[in-house]
């Protein structure tokens, strides 16, 4: 079946490139509000009509991206533009009525289960947040012999020098071609929102606000994690304020078991104290802060690691031994109940450690993370802890008690001030 439609799309310089790219495989690389996820959704419906009747499939990193974002705005575009379509809910797949053509929907963190039918196209969104085995899984369902045009094509932000990266840009290889978008390229976002960038300046630290804002490929796996941070500006003696809530951010760790306690006032976070105890067990961190911090009126709020609910050898969690303390407490009398923040799963190491450096420093210049200086242990962590060399990881093996804090610390940080949108493109889809 052939079919033709018309849809009104006023693509920027950059998606026009893309579109226009006869390249096997094809990618569009650029920063937040560049009309990455538009161009993917445009360039997916555009392939399923050139192979009319055939297969394609669209991937995110994961089920929950795919379902919120890439998705939902696909079908919003189709919607829009009057497409017909049937989506089958149980299998994740959708029929174009007036082509026959099959989209499937898949999450890619489960890359082994991507064999099976032969593909006419694909396509990626927020390719590097994917694995690479993903990427030449679906290399290899490329090659349905009834398709009009085999394309395989992803949309990202620079994540540093990754395999993405190697593949589109650094040393691609024959086939592969890659559209990079240039920086404030979207007059439309401009138009609607003109202090969009301006407003991330305050949420990003230098690095990634050129990396995220201005698209630059940067090396996130070289030297100091907390590379914004700075003694003369960060340290200094901050005052505890009982009207308020303390906040007790966790990492449980057994030697040695690390906390730190804080304060936010007006968006700064001001760290009061570090807990830091050798050989020491769960309910002996809550019996150390409690000793310090004994009916505190403001309240308390306490923070870890989505690890904090995994169940421990002894048969329970570290957060069900917290609770339980407390509420031993709050019965006695000693105390009220706390707050639990603990995520369900913790976030990219990257987009934790760039909200912390922010708070250390934004792109605008804004200081609002300060560390008393008697926690000595924090301002270690700040001033060592560098990148495992190569990677986007945390280089834990160097020395055993680093790491500890920070990331305690950036596990509450992530908490009170994380970005309220999905990976990439922002909460709302921009369509024009």
């Amino acid at each position: 079946m052939r079919a033709k439609r018309s849809i009104r799309y006023k693509a920027l310089p950059s998606q026009q490139r893309f579109h226009r790219s006869k390249a096997r495989f094809k990618g569009f690389s650029g920063p937040i509000g560049s009309g990455k996820s538009q161009a993917l959704c445009h360039e997916a419906i555009r392939m399923a009509y050139l192979n009319a009747g055939r297969a394609g499939l669209i991937g995110a990193p994961t089920f929950q991206m795919l379902r919120d974002a890439t998705q939902s705005a696909l079908f919003s575009m189709m919607r829009e533009s009057g497409i017909p379509f049937d989506f089958n809910k149980a299998e994740n797949t959708v029929r174009m009525k007036d082509t026959g053509s099959k989209i499937i929907f898949r999450p890619l963190d489960d890359f082994e289960r991507l064999r099976g039918t032969n593909l006419a196209w694909f396509g990626v969104d927020e390719l590097t947040y994917t694995p690479r085995e993903a990427w030449v899984r679906l290399e290899g369902r490329l090659r349905d012999p009834q398709a009009k045009r085999l394309c395989g094509f992803g949309v990202w932000t620079p994540k540093g020098f990754d395999w993405v990266y190697d593949c589109f840009i650094h040393s691609p290889v024959k086939g592969y071609e890659c559209v990079q978008a240039a920086p404030f390229e979207n007059r439309f976002l401009l138009k609607q929102v003109p202090d969009f960038y301006d407003r991330l300046k305050h949420s990003y630290d230098e690095g990634f606000f050129a990396q995220e804002v201005l698209g630059e490929y940067l090396n996130p796996g070289e030297g100091l994690v907390y590379h914004a941070f700075d003694r003369r500006q960060n340290v200094a003696e901050v005052a505890r304020d009982v009207r308020r809530p303390l906040l007790w951010a966790l990492d449980f760790n057994v030697n040695p078991m690390s906390s730190v306690v804080a304060q936010v006032d007006e968006g700064t976070v001001k760290v009061l104290d570090e807990i830091v105890l050798t050989r020491a067990s769960t309910r002996a961190a809550c019996e150390e802060f409690s000793r310090r911090y004994p009916k505190w009126p403001g309240g308390l709020v306490i923070y870890a690691d989505a690890c904090a609910t995994h169940m421990q050898t002894a048969g329970t969690t570290d957060k069900e031994i917290v609770e339980d303390f407390f509420d031993d407490l709050a019965l006695c009398g000693a105390g009220r109940r706390p707050e639990y923040r603990i995520p369900k799963k913790n976030p990219p190491v990257r987009d934790r450690v760039g909200l912390v450096n922010a708070k250390m420093k934004s792109a605008d210049g804004e200081i609002s993370l300060l560390v008393h200086p008697k926690c000595t242990e924090l301002v270690a962590d700040f001033e060592r802890v560098q990148w495992l060399a190569g990677t986007s990881e945390i280089d834990k093996a160097r020395d055993p008690r680093r790491t500890h804090l920070s990331d305690a610390l950036g596990y509450l940080i992530w908490q009170e001030f994380q970005p309220r949108h999905t990976v990439g493109e922002r909460s709302q889809r921009l369509f024009w």
